[in-house]
């Protein structure tokens, strides 16, 4: 299947350009949201990924959209991860490029084992679909770099199955590599024991221990825009450019 990529965009002033890789399951519902954002309000160069394509070359980033991917049959990424695309995702990771996944595409890289831990259902056992705020634990990693820490954004969750857990042993290695970056917490910052899901520690978005692959819950590419209620996403799709080019200049 071919997939149509976005017109050549004229990239936002001061934000370099990337090539992005926006993949698309059968069930996925947010991969639009996210080429818009890249594309037609960052001025990224991006395209559409089909799930059985395996050639990622020419790419800077791969995104795992939100959705439900196979339609989330067995477990939530359970059948997604076995996608022809997944193989080449795991070499690009593997080659230190950047992959990113947002709530499904989080769910996806668990199972596919390029991040640590496992997703359960939520705490309520019922789809959750609300704003969250995120405080930003690291900001190192690429994917954060335009935050600072302690920042807090605000962004939507809508995901049946976000409650993230992880034994204490991946947790205490998890935190003493700085690989938690974002958690669920209050307007003033503060975090609770659990995130509104029931995540261990409040875990809302991980990355791995070479920090170059990171999944989170929340929907950034939902919070680009002052009409959808936050520009505070635009902070995650922006850090990568920048951070990218700072690392060519040094």
């Amino acid at each position: 299947m071919t997939l149509a990529a976005a017109a050549p965009p004229t990239p936002e002033a001061g934000l370099p350009a990337l090539r992005w890789g926006v993949v698309v399951f059968p069930g996925s519902n947010c991969d639009a949201d996210t080429l818009h954002v890249l594309s037609g309000l960052l001025g990224q160069e991006a395209r559409y990924v089909w799930h059985q394509d395996t050639n990622l070359s020419g790419l800077d980033v791969v995104v795992l959209p939100g959705g439900f991917a196979h339609g989330d049959y067995l477990r939530s990424g359970a059948i997604a991860r076995f996608s022809p695309v997944m193989g080449a995702v795991q070499e690009f990771a593997g080659a230190g490029k950047l992959v990113l996944g947002i709530c499904n595409g989080f769910q996806v890289l668990l199972e596919a084992g390029l991040l640590p831990g496992a997703m359960l259902r939520n705490r309520a056992q019922s789809f959750l679909c609300r704003w969250v705020h995120l405080r930003v634990e690291n900001p190192r990693p690429p994917f954060l770099s335009a935050c600072r820490p302690g920042e807090v954004l605000r962004m939507p969750v809508a995901h049946g199955e976000g409650n993230y857990y992880a034994d204490p042993e991946i947790l205490a290695r998890m935190n003493a590599n700085g690989q938690v970056l974002l958690r669920y917490c209050d307007p003033d910052g503060t975090v609770r024991d659990t995130g509104p899901n029931g995540s261990v520690e409040s875990i809302a978005g991980i990355c791995n221990e070479r920090g170059n692959v990171l999944g989170l819950m929340p929907h950034p590419e939902r919070a680009c825009e002052l009409l959808l209620g936050s520009e505070d996403g635009r902070k995650l799709f922006e850090s990568l450019p920048s951070s990218l080019v700072g690392k060519e200049e040094q």
